[in-house]
């Protein structure tokens, strides 16, 4: 996995972050070892204490601030951050990964066991970032951690996310997935975007983001909206692992006795990756 190739932050007392109170911090791309490819959900790093803005020039995206999202979608109730047994990880192409995320809007004890199952998962997956869909449960939460070691690094709890502004640089780079097993491809994503989300106690911040923990937020970010990593590949693209997605559908087919809810086969063809922002 891509999360033993980080550069380790100073080790830390394991405990929930509400997140960093200088944001920017952990966001700086110095000293970076970058792996020939990462598995998402995945991880920001920490390699200083001073506060930079690195975000590129970005540009606004209609109808996705925080506050005209929240007049649109669903709210969480109690129940549906309830949960019972061991979380695990949902793989392609289970409908959960398609389903609408609810607006969490009780951050309460059940929010924070929650957080706390979604880190085990995390690190128990060799992962360093994960989406509350990718466990089962269809809400607007996301967590990570760089080093991706219990006890090491910052475990940053990130609530109801959303995009305010993103870069005209479009760069490509190999993603992978938790829920996409071994399977590792070319995506095309902005470099740089600014977002602003709610902590683990319900308190807003903005912070902007670029380069890698931009991506691994877009990709985290898409989760929550229901769009899967293949969404944004190209044709060329989609043939070199199409192979792959069949046998998870198949793999779903074995184990559930039902017809696989999609297939790639049947996805439209198109000349370019999907647009930012687009499914």
């Amino acid at each position: 996995m891509a999360s033993t190739t980080w550069l380790h932050s100073p080790a830390f007392t394991h405990k929930l972050l509400p997140f960093i109170h200088c944001p920017t911090a952990f966001l700086r791309l110095n000293n970076i070892r970058r792996p020939h490819h990462f598995t998402l959900s995945l991880s920001f790093n920490s390699s200083s204490n001073r506060c930079e803005n690195q975000v590129q020039p970005v540009f606004a995206q209609a109808r996705r601030s925080f506050s005209s999202m929240s007049k649109e979608e669903a709210v969480a109730s109690p129940d549906d951050l309830k949960f019972e047994g061991k979380l695990k990880i949902v793989e392609y192409p289970d409908p959960i990964l398609r389903a609408k995320n609810k607006r969490i809007k009780e951050f309460d004890e059940d929010l924070k066991r929650l957080v706390n199952e979604m880190f085990d998962v995390m690190y128990k997956t060799d992962g360093i970032g994960l989406s509350a869909p990718q466990v089962g449960v269809n809400v607007q939460l996301m967590v990570f951690n760089s080093v991706g070691e219990r006890g090491e690094g910052e475990e940053i709890v990130l609530v109801n996310p959303r995009i305010q502004r993103y870069s005209r640089k479009i760069v490509p780079y190999e993603e992978g997935c938790l829920s996409f097993p071994g399977i590792h491809a070319d995506v095309e994503r902005p470099d740089s975007l600014k977002v602003d989300a709610q902590d683990i106690s319900g308190a807003r911040f903005e912070v902007n983001l670029s380069g890698l923990p931009a991506r691994v937020f877009q990709h985290e970010y898409d989760h929550l909206q229901g769009i899967l990593f293949f969404d944004r590949m190209s044709d060329e693209v989609i043939d070199s692992i199409r192979a792959e997605l069949q046998a998870l559908e198949k793999k779903y087919e074995e184990r559930t006795g039902l017809s696989s809810p999609e297939r790639i086969d049947a996805r439209r063809r198109s000349k370019k990756p999907a647009g930012f922002g687009k499914s």
